[in-house]
């Protein structure tokens, strides 16, 4: 049987723990391909759609940030505080911002993974290890 917790940001209504593990496993799966899907062989660097959207100017670093903005959204339905939210939203305009620079974004974009730090802070806020996002 599941574990019944209060979701605030399912409009007041309880919600069972695998339904909130499930919105959780989504978001880490956009955060992985968007951040860390591919390995560098030979290296530890990894990069994901973010990076590759990133190499088309101006519309691509906007793909990001529409991705990462859904992850927000995700995590104010989820009850994420407001404090937490303005530091996603910073994450992703930095990302936006200085991902935007040629040449030199690209690299910024191999180094700084938005989405991974905001999945990072939603995990932080209900207290899940990444982990267990694993299916088993």
């Amino acid at each position: 049987m599941a574990t019944r917790t209060w979701d605030a940001g399912m409009n007041g209504r309880f919600s069972d723990r695998a339904e909130h593990l499930r919105r959780l496993r989504r978001l880490g799966t956009i955060a992985r391909l968007m951040d860390t899907a591919i390995r560098i062989p030979g290296t530890g660097i990894r990069f994901g759609a973010d990076s590759v959207f990133g190499l088309v100017p101006v519309v691509g670093d906007a793909g990001g940030a529409l991705v990462g903005l859904y992850i927000v959204n995700e995590a104010r339905r989820l009850g994420l505080p407001p404090a937490k939210l303005v530091q996603m939203l910073g994450n992703i305009a930095a990302d936006t911002v200085l991902g935007s620079v040629p040449v030199a974004g690209d690299v910024f974009d191999l180094f700084f993974k938005s989405h991974r730090r905001n999945l990072q802070l939603i995990l932080d806020h209900f207290g899940i290890h990444p982990d267990e996002l694993r299916q088993r």
